[in-house]
């Protein structure tokens, strides 16, 4: 007979009791892990971007940065929006007006459309970021190819939750 762990035994670590499923109860203990993972990961890329230069930011001010700065390419509104998957435009359109004054973000006009990319000062900054990340973040995580193997299967099982997430909204949302 195969012996019980105290993981079989315990109760499901979650945030949200009254949500558990018997049919998951890995999922809220997941929801409750993404919860506090996604905390703590804006609370890292605030305090990163403060340590690089550039205090004062949300973190969507600091990943829309990131993602200007992406690829060396101007990117529109509606692209940014698009692969961050947010639907509000307003937030990421008031986070791009805050990067224009600091003068990190650069606007294009072409036509009707406007395109943003980093200026020089906001690509030194994001590569000092860069730099603290691999000192603070990639240095301590001391990965080998197994965690990182585990990682990637990891931001795999991510991305598919976040389509059945996106699915499950559109649904709801239909009701």
């Amino acid at each position: 007979m195969p012996r019980k762990t105290l993981a079989s035994t315990a109760p499901p670590i979650v945030s949200s009791a009254h949500l558990v499923s018997p049919d998951s109860a890995e999922m809220s203990e997941f929801e409750f892990g993404l919860i506090v993972a996604g905390n703590a990961f804006h609370r890292w890329v605030v305090h990163c971007m403060s340590a690089a230069g550039l205090k004062d930011l949300t973190p969507l001010d600091v990943l829309v940065l990131h993602h200007v700065t992406h690829r060396a390419r101007d990117k529109r509104l509606a692209d940014i929006c698009f692969i961050m998957n947010i639907e509000d435009t307003h937030l990421v359109n008031y986070a791009l007006k805050k990067l224009l004054g600091l003068g990190v973000v650069a606007a294009r006009k072409s036509g009707k459309e406007v395109t943003y990319a980093a200026t020089d000062s906001g690509q030194q900054l994001v590569q000092r970021y860069r730099d603290i990340r691999e000192s603070c973040l990639i240095a301590a995580l001391n990965a080998d190819e197994g965690l990182n193997r585990d990682i990637g299967e990891l931001a795999r099982l991510l991305r598919v939750l976040s389509g059945m997430y996106d699915q499950a909204a559109r649904s709801a949302a239909s009701l």
